[in-house]
Order: C-alpha cells, then structure tokens, then sequence
C-alpha cells in the first residue's frame, strides 16, 4: 500500500505546486511509516512538517490543504491530522481484502516478477565431496541454494543450478585407498589401514559392491567393478560413481534437482589448471620462494599472498577453484552465486584475486558468495562432532 499512497500524496503535492501554494515539489518521494499505535491509522506521512517551511505556513494547515488536494480513490477511507502536523491514512477495509482476490486471480504467477529479463545467472550449491553420503550441514546448502533458484526464477532470471564434484586430490585418493583396504578384507583397526582412511560403515558397502561386480553409472559411462582389489584406479572410479549416485538419490528425495554436474577432474584433464597457472605466472603475479609457487594476492585486496604450488608437488585447493570458475566465465555467466559453508569463507579473497590476475575482463567482487553457518548437532547438551573420516556422519539417537 506505502507506493500507492505515495503516488496519491505526490499527486496532492503537483495540485498544490499547480495551484501556487506551493513553490516546488519536495526533493524526495515521501516517506511513509507504520504508526506503532494502530489506532493513529494504517500509515502516516511526515511531509507537511517537511514543506511547511517552505510553504509559509503552519505544518497542520498545509496538512490540511494537502488532504483536501488528495485526487479521489478507493484506497484512503478517512485522514485525521496529529500533533504537530503528522497525517495519519486510515485504509478503505475493502482494499485489504481485495489482494486476496489478485492473489486467487494470479495463481503461481502471484507475486512474479521480470526483473531479470531473462538473463542468465549460474548458482552453484552443495557440491560435497564425493567421499561419503551427504549428511545435514549438506541438507542446510541444498535448501538455501534450491530456495536462491527459484526466488531468482520468479524474478525473472534464467537459472542454471550446478554441482561441483571434487573428485580430484588427496581426499579422493584416501577414499580408493579405504575401499581398496576394506576389498582386501582390512578393518579401521588393521596396522596397514590407510593413515588418512574413511571408516565409516559406507565404505565396506562400496567394496563389497566393487567385489560384485556391481555397475554404476559415472558422469558419461557405466562403470563396472572388476572384483581386482589390487587396481586402485578402477577401484577410485567406481567409489566415486557410487557415491555421487547415493548423493544424487538423496538430493532428488529432498526435491533439489541440478542442471549440470561438474567434475574437478576434468580441469586437470583438460589442462585447464595448468593453463591458469600459467596464464598468471607470464601476468607477473606470481613468484618462487621456499620452492614453493606463490600467488600474490595483496595485490588485490588480500592481507597475505598465498601458496599456489606447494614445495612438495601439487596445487593449492584454491588453484582447480580459480580455474573452474574462469570456466564459468567462459561459459558466459555474467553472474554467478555459489552457495557454501562458513568454513569457506577464507577462500573468497584468493579466489576473486585469482580470476583478477587472468586479465580478461571478470569484473571485482565475481563471482558472488552467499554463506550458510555450520550445523550444530547436539545430544543430551552436549556438541557432537561430525566427520565422515571418522565414520561418525551418522547419529544414532
């Protein structure tokens, strides 16, 4: 209702300018509250104290003249004037309950906008590792991405949602090495259990499957366990299959369904990564020091430069982060929101000085973040810790 009196009191205040009471219409629109008192009326305006300077006369007057200039409408019942000159808009009953008739009328298309006009934006969301099932702190991001989605599509936006599977790195390689452990018949508490292995009960579920011969369907193929323990490279393949399956069933059970699954993998096997780092070391914004590969992100805004390449071999996970994202540029997303944990936070700054020393025109603060804290699983008052390393991503009540 606020924009619908607005308009009226506005035109009120053209009427008085036309008639000479007034020598100018105010510099703002005017501003309109809810009074804290309902019986002071449904809203109330402050913009006869505002002009009465101007005026030359006392603010009640000109609140007066404003009133009676008010064209005629189904949506102010009565005005009463208050105190020193507030005016105080008692609203037609039957307005009130006419939104209920737009709302019935409108149907889905009820509250919908096209502010967007169609243009493209990406939100990426969830994207948990594909190292065991999801677990609640998962469910938080799937919600609140799945909710950006759809308030951006009834704005007008077209939506592209994306899952961002690290399937690359160490963790990945602890994964294979624990279900190679478990086809081998080895338990958490063997002496060769891997040192980093996941124990929860998920992953002698996945070599027993692997053992089988189980088939499962990969980003672009079917793939089959062989039943050979000893061929970690199948053996990660298929755990990674697997799980990514049990996390898609999940999502979709919880009605969150994504456009695009991307794989981390792909930028090394693309030579994305290799590319990126590259593309900054001939931009001058890297340096050698302690054998390691430093990106200097003070250089855009950050409070230290940070390690690319560490002096024992391997990327930084911010490096694939800063190439998949130069990826999403290229696929032409001028606006990107990624949806992730608190515990991300950190990353933002590297990241978008990453993209800036691309040099190739990714505008400051792209892509955008929106960051959820993390879930606090409580029993019997006391903080219970969540890790899928340590098999205990799953409460039992």
């Amino acid at each position: 209702m606020k924009p619908e009196l607005a308009a009226l009191i506005s035109e009120a205040l053209e009427q008085l300018v036309s008639d000479g009471v007034l020598a100018e219409m105010p510099e703002s629109a005017p501003q309109i509250d809810r009074p804290k008192d309902p019986s002071h009326g449904d809203l109330s305006c402050n913009i006869a104290m505002v002009m009465a300077k101007r005026a030359g006369m006392v603010p009640r007057e000109l609140a007066a003249q404003l009133i009676a200039a008010l064209p005629a409408n189904a949506l102010v019942d009565r005005c009463d004037i208050a105190g020193p000159g507030f005016i105080n808009f008692f609203i037609n009953p039957g307005h009130h309950t006419e939104v209920v008739r737009t709302i019935l009328e409108s149907g889905a298309a009820y509250g919908r906008t096209d502010t967007g006009s169609g243009r493209r934006v990406q939100v990426e969301f969830v994207s948990a590792n594909p190292t065991g099932p999801l677990h609640v702190g998962h469910g938080r991001g799937a919600a609140i991405g799945d909710s950006l989605g759809r308030l951006l599509e009834a704005t007008g936006w077209s939506v592209q949602r994306e899952f961002y599977y690290n399937d690359a790195g160490q963790q990945i390689n602890n994964l294979a090495l624990s279900v190679q452990a478990r086809a081998l018949g080895k338990g958490p508490d063997h002496p060769d259990w891997p040192a980093d292995g996941y124990q929860g009960g998920y992953i002698e579920d996945v070599a027993s499957a692997y053992l089988s011969g189980e088939t499962v369907q990969a980003a672009d193929r079917e793939i089959t366990g062989g039943g050979d323990p000893d061929d970690l490279n199948a053996i990660r393949d298929f755990a990674v299959a697997c799980l990514r399956r049990e996390q898609d069933q999940d999502l979709k059970a919880f009605q969150v369904v994504f456009d695009e699954y991307f794989l981390e993998s792909s930028l090394y096997d693309s030579g994305a990564v290799e590319e990126t780092v590259e593309t900054l070391q001939r931009a001058g914004h890297t340096y050698e020091e302690q054998d390691a590969l430093w990106l200097r992100t003070t250089e855009f805004g950050d409070d230290k430069d940070r390690v690319m390449r560490k002096s024992e071999g391997g990327y930084t996970y911010f490096v694939p982060d800063v190439a998949y994202h130069h990826n999403k540029w290229q696929r032409g997303y001028e606006r990107v929101i990624n949806e992730q944990g608190a515990d991300h936070h950190s990353t933002i700054t590297r990241v978008r000085a990453g993209l800036q020393g691309l040099d190739v025109g990714i505008p400051e603060g792209w892509p955008e973040y929106v960051l959820h804290q993390m879930v606090t699983v409580m029993r019997e008052g006391a903080e219970v810790k969540l890790s899928k390393r340590a098999g205990s991503y799953c409460i039992k009540w």
